[in-house]
């Protein structure tokens, strides 16, 4: 492939993955602006079936991918899994939301495991689903632009596309921090919480960025290497702040946490404990439990856990779906009142927490049985 390569379930006009090869690398623009970029099942699609192509591409040494904004490429990576269509499904039964989870985890699974070397520039909102395609990158690129987030409790949801995966491996408690807060943090904090690999100043991306399709590459880790050249020196300061969240989410329950940060005196504690109380109870200790078992897993089967996860929030209890419930408030009727069930923190009990760890598959019979 040395030409431009449209995607092909979408026409040239439309189409939502843009991919070329230029030189010896392979480009992904994310095309959907208006949305902020937020991950279709078509797009889903898209980026595997690139992927895979380029993966056998002995003319593609390495792939670099991008998001764009109403102004053309950059200013936003992903914000996401495209929730309203999740909304849509899991009100009406629409089997295709079972093939987006399925489609989207086998998606991140690949990138983790890629057998090229696959960049990310991770400018701009960078959250949930964003997350899942730049989280097994071999190279994370943030600017000072970026605004990173895992905020699915805001909508009664877990962060999920290997979340509990890569939160789980941020130093101390910084990944329960982020995970049950959904708090967004920028450049410093990222590669602070190994969420990133470094920083690239915004005016640079553009020239590093065309520099990549017109350089001669000895081999696949030459074309990382040149952007590792180009990345800031890290900012040791960020690392003593995070601190703070180890006071409190190291604790063992969401109960202790929220009691510690309540009788804590500081500006921190106060705001986080006020985000912490408009979350889902349920989700909080639902997620709670996820990061602390994914600790102790690899991504295939944290991938395999999630997928569970995601089916019992849909289906689990039906007509008292926290998502469905999450995202009505948050996206669709736009009110900001979830009414969350049960309502407070406290009233959450293990035997609600349980079910959804409980696998509605036998093992072979896994939608995502093959990943390993």
């Amino acid at each position: 492939m040395t030409e431009t390569t449209m995607t092909a379930t979408n026409t040239a006009a439309a189409a939502e993955v843009l991919s070329e090869v230029r030189g010896q690398v392979g480009f992904i623009t994310l095309n959907r602006p208006r949305a902020l970029n937020a991950l279709s099942l078509g797009m889903v699609r898209d980026l595997m079936a690139i992927l895979l192509a380029w993966q056998h591409d002995d003319a593609v040494l390495a792939v670099a991918i991008r998001g764009s904004n109403k102004e053309g490429p950059f200013g936003a990576f992903c914000a996401g899994g495209d929730i309203r269509f999740l909304h849509q499904a899991g009100s009406q039964g629409n089997p295709q939301l079972e093939d987006f989870f399925t489609e989207e985890y086998a998606l991140n699974h690949l990138i983790h495991n890629y057998a090229k070397p696959y960049i990310a520039f991770m400018d701009g909102i960078v959250m949930g689903g964003g997350m899942g395609i730049s989280q097994g990158a071999a190279l994370r690129v943030v600017t000072e632009r970026t605004k990173m987030a895992m905020p699915e409790t805001a909508i009664g949801l877990f962060p999920d596309v290997g979340g509990g995966y890569f939160l789980a491996r941020c130093p101390g408690s910084a990944g329960e921090w982020l995970a049950l807060t959904g708090d967004t943090i920028g450049a410093d904090a990222a590669v602070a919480c190994n969420l990133a690999d470094g920083c690239i100043p915004v005016d640079q991306q553009a020239p590093v960025w065309e520099a990549l399709g017109t350089q001669q590459f000895a081999d696949a880790q030459a074309v990382k290497a040149f952007v590792v050249a180009r990345l800031l020196p890290k900012n040791q300061a960020v690392a003593v702040e995070l601190a703070q969240a180890d006071t409190y989410f190291a604790l063992p329950t969401v109960g202790e946490i929220v009691r510690a940060l309540e009788a804590a005196d500081s500006d921190w504690a106060r705001a986080t404990v006020a985000t912490l109380r408009k979350r889902s109870p349920l989700m909080l200790h639902v997620v709670l439990e996820q990061i602390r078992r994914a600790r102790g897993m690899g991504l295939a089967d944290d991938l395999r856990m999630e997928r569970d996860m995601v089916r019992h929030c849909f289906y689990l209890r039906p007509g008292q779906s926290e998502t469905v419930e999450g995202i009505r408030a948050l996206a669709v009727d736009k009110d900001h009142a979830p009414k969350w069930n049960p309502a407070r923190i406290e009233d959450v009990t293990p035997a609600m927490v349980a079910p959804f760890f409980a696998s509605p598959w036998p093992a072979h019979s896994h939608p995502l049985a093959a990943l390993v």
